[in-house]
């Protein structure tokens, strides 16, 4: 008897009309039959020929058609007898021992980074999302880099609106200048007219987009991360809000900006004291299997959510908010994408939010 054994790298996520395979260790997942799903099931309990004499000729052809591509993807492996088919599981457990792990800012003033400089290290933040609406010049930069010179924050991702003064000598200073940032997001940018001839630490987009704080919460496939402690994260936790904190324009501590509840503002309350609220972990754990439509998604592990802007329909006994991300436009009963923006059931939660300008 022969067995078939899927490697233990290998996700399946079962939705309603498809089921997504994730291979955790090559980071590429790929859409695939429901039918796939039911032979998987059977062969974890059944050799391959036992599977295989339940069915006619016909559908033998189209099963070893199935085996044989998983076997060609690299997706499993055959063995001999089932005296070796012990292997030890994947563990799914998500493990973070960082008290936060992920803080985003609105940032008009950069002297609020020296105030809670303090609060990054006693958090143990390691990524640091920097937002700003003004320009910012090429000394601020480098400033908020040097603020963190010293810190245990592993990178900074920096989103500020592009301006005249930024050109390729701009972009080396940079380089040469800072260590924690990682990323660098100019937008509002109407035509980039020079080249980036060499290659630096960090990366550097340029955008048309007049990037806002309510831009958040698009879920798309180009946002989608087969990133194996992201793929875990979204499996035991939120994977919008578990373990991130916000501060808005005006100093308001939020779970995210576009989020209502404040608990409390920098300026009298420390990143510390607002961790401690009752409220602020509560969406912590509301994972995609819990959320309304998305837990018959098959790309549920993989996605990103969105807590802030939701399409308003439902709530479960603890009050929290489980309806799907207002900016999705996918569809897992079909199997399809459409725009969002214009279906009608989504136009009352548009409204709601006050979205109507800004799509």
């Amino acid at each position: 008897m022969t067995y078939f054994n899927l490697f233990s790298n290998i996700l399946i996520t079962k939705g309603i009309t498809r089921i997504l395979i994730t291979d955790l260790q090559r980071n590429f997942s790929e859409l695939l039959p429901l039918e796939l799903n039911d032979l998987l099931e059977e062969l974890k309990l059944n050799s391959i020929e036992n599977v295989f004499n339940k069915y006619d000729a016909e559908s033998r052809n189209v099963l070893q058609e199935y085996l044989d591509f998983l076997l060609e993807k690299e997706y499993g492996f055959i063995t001999q007898n089932d005296w070796d088919r012990d292997f030890l599981p994947l563990s799914y457990d998500y493990q973070d021992y960082n008290i936060l792990s992920n803080l985003f800012m609105e940032l008009n003033d950069i002297n609020v980074l020296h105030r809670i400089e303090s609060s990054i290290e006693n958090m143990e933040i390691k990524h640091l999302v920097l937002y700003c609406s003004r320009d910012l010049s090429q000394d601020e930069i480098v400033e908020i880099d040097q603020i963190f010179e010293n810190s245990t924050l592993q990178g900074i991702e920096l989103f500020s609106p592009f301006h005249n003064m930024i050109d390729e000598a701009f972009i080396r200073t940079l380089d040469k200048k800072t260590t924690r940032i990682y990323s660098l997001v100019f937008y509002n940018c109407p035509k980039v007219t020079f080249k980036l001839k060499d290659i630096f630490r960090f990366t550097v987009n340029f955008t048309k987009q007049n990037l806002k704080i309510s831009s958040c919460g698009k879920v798309n496939l180009e946002y989608f991360d087969t990133n194996l402690p992201k793929v875990l994260e979204a499996v035991n936790h939120n994977s919008c809000l578990h373990k991130k904190i916000s501060i808005d324009s005006e100093g308001n501590i939020r779970n995210c900006p576009s989020m209502p509840q404040s608990f409390g503002n920098i300026n009298t309350t420390t990143l510390e004291e607002a961790l401690q609220h009752p409220d602020f972990k509560k969406y912590w754990n509301l994972t995609k299997d819990q959320i309304e439509v998305c837990k018959d998604c098959e790309f549920r592990y993989i996605c990103t959510d969105c807590r802030a802007y939701t399409e308003r329909s439902h709530t479960n006994e603890e009050g929290l908010d489980t309806s799907k991300p207002l900016k999705c436009g996918y569809n897992p009963y079909i199997g399809e994408w459409e725009e969002w923006s214009t279906n009608p059931l989504k136009q009352k939660a548009i409204q709601y939010y006050e979205l109507e300008n800004t799509i």
